[in-house]
């Protein structure tokens, strides 16, 4: 089986030869759709294929990602990001699964966060690899999906979302703001994005009604549900409501274990000074396995590393040394050249 390689681009410069790099070692066709780049993005990516074209931008992630996908003409099409990175062991297994794809949707993991030791630390999974039909449609102005349709594969190939730029612009919250000034009505997977981009740029009142619209939405994505409970109550924390925050992780346990949720509750416990409830609440998050749910977010570092740092600290100060010293050698296993790590190493030594 081929695969078509599709991306929409725009002042990728800095990046897109970095991706392209990896894709050509495995696509049979690579299809570059320019939303109107003012750098050098479309004469590198004209060093890769022939097949670059202009797209006029009309505020619609999904219009233009269609269209890319429209113009393939392999049995599958993969979409990527110009600031994607695939290893080459990754590679290796794209270029195995492409002697024998019988499936529809292939689900691939994704990571978007990574550590200090470079290590992915927040992962999830999305249809990356789909078969080239009328079924293969993307949905969304913005943080725009295909739906997974017919037989569907979840395989153990991750792609890297490794951003160069440090900053950040407004692009998807005024794209949400011009919709409702269209008068569009956002489902419950816009109604979450869009509470999501006002709490990181600091709209917590604001946020705080969206997510309450997105909780009273029919056919919402338990990911997102999880998610936005996380996020409510981060708002609620940054208003100095800290009854509240609480009482929305415990809805959030209610739903599903999840050791984020878990951690930010023995976060809060131990603010209070409530170092047993803390240690408690710690301790069970390392007991929650990490979920296998299609699309679920899942940061890492809460299903291990950090509840083993804060048990430390924890146990340290209430006189438990030996159990500070346990929690600190289990940590140091995963992470041992992790600066909280060698804090602790040379804290214990003197």
């Amino acid at each position: 089986m081929k695969i078509s390689v599709c991306m929409i681009v725009k002042n990728e410069e800095d990046v897109l030869a970095r991706c392209l790099d990896c894709v050509r070692q495995f696509a049979d066709e690579i299809i570059i759709v320019d939303t109107g780049s003012s750098d050098k993005t479309k004469d590198i990516a004209s060093r890769y294929t022939d097949k670059v074209y202009d797209y006029a931008w009309c505020d619609d992630f999904s219009k233009a990602r269609n269209y890319a996908f429209s113009l393939a003409t392999k049995d599958y099409v993969m979409w990527l990001d110009a600031d994607d990175v695939i290893e080459y062991g990754e590679i290796e297994k794209i270029n195995q699964l492409k002697l024998n794809m019988v499936a529809d949707t292939y689900m691939l993991k994704y990571a978007t966060s990574f550590d200090e030791e470079g290590k992915p630390s927040f992962v999830f999974e999305r249809e990356r690899i789909l078969k080239r039909d009328n079924r293969a449609i993307w949905n969304g102005f913005v943080h725009e999906a295909i739906i997974p349709f017919g037989k569907v594969e979840h395989l153990d190939i991750t792609i890297q979302h490794r951003k160069i730029a440090t900053h950040y612009t407004k692009r998807n919250l005024n794209l949400f703001r011009k919709a409702l000034k269209r008068g569009v009505k956002f489902n419950a997977r816009e109604q979450y994005y869009y509470a999501r981009e006002l709490f990181y740029w600091g709209y917590y009142k604001k946020c705080k009604l969206e997510l309450n619209k997105f909780f009273n939405l029919p056919h919402k994505f338990l990911p997102n549900t999880i998610d936005a409970i996380l996020i409510i109550s981060k708002c609620y924390k940054k208003l100095n409501d800290i009854e509240n925050a609480k009482k929305w992780l415990f809805e959030g346990l209610n739903i599903m274990p999840n050791a984020e949720i878990v951690c930010e509750l023995a976060h809060m416990y131990n603010n209070e000074g409530k170092i047993d409830n803390a240690i408690y609440f710690y301790k069970s998050a390392l007991n929650i396995n990490k979920p296998t749910l299609q699309g679920m977010f899942v940061r890492e570092e809460y299903y291990y590393f950090v509840p083993l740092l804060e048990l430390t600290v924890l146990y340290y100060k209430i006189g438990d040394k030996q159990s500070a010293k346990l929690y600190h050698n289990k940590a140091k296993e995963l992470y041992p050249n992790h600066k909280s790590v060698i804090f602790n190493e040379q804290f214990f030594e003197n």
